[in-house]
């Protein structure tokens, strides 16, 4: 076991963690916190996105270790208490959310998609969405969410 610093949501945390334990491991089964959701496992699905240091990342795929003094923020750390971040506001305005499960993954990419352009196309909104797999749309009000949160980002920003 190694000692593991980071600060998740805003919040500090130390654990220690064995040097094979995954990140999406620690914030599921250790922090609790299940938003990130477990898919393949493999980084092809995205369903664990999370963003560490301002960067969208496969939680499945980096190291626990690898967090070692970042900034993590998942899915949990968007809301300010019951007030939902205009992604959230927007997806389910849309009716972006289908069964669910792709959603807190879409939702963490579509942060970073604006966090680095504000203002996409659509051009670019699906390029900064084709890294998280939704088998219940064809992505059309997925990316009509992105255009109306990209507005309220802007507002809120």
């Amino acid at each position: 076991m190694k000692p593991l610093n980071l600060r998740v949501n805003g919040e500090p945390v130390q654990l220690p963690v064995e040097d094979d334990e995954t990140l999406l491991d620690v914030l599921r089964d250790r922090l609790f916190l299940t938003g990130t959701k477990r898919g393949c496992g493999e980084g092809q699905c995205g369903h664990c996105t999370v963003i560490m240091n301002g960067k969208a990342v496969n939680s499945c795929l980096t190291l626990a270790l690898e967090a070692e003094g970042s900034q993590v923020l998942t899915i949990e750390g968007l809301a300010e208490g019951d007030r939902l971040h205009p992604i959230q506001k927007a997806y389910v305005e849309a009716g972006a959310i289908q069964c669910g499960y792709c959603t807190p993954g879409m939702v963490m990419a579509i942060y970073s998609l604006l966090e680095e352009n504000p203002q996409p196309g659509e051009e670019e909104i699906r390029e900064g969405i084709k890294g998280v797999m939704c088998r219940c749309t064809g992505y059309y009000k997925i990316v009509e969410a992105v255009k109306t949160a990209s507005a309220g980002v802007k507002k809120h920003g």
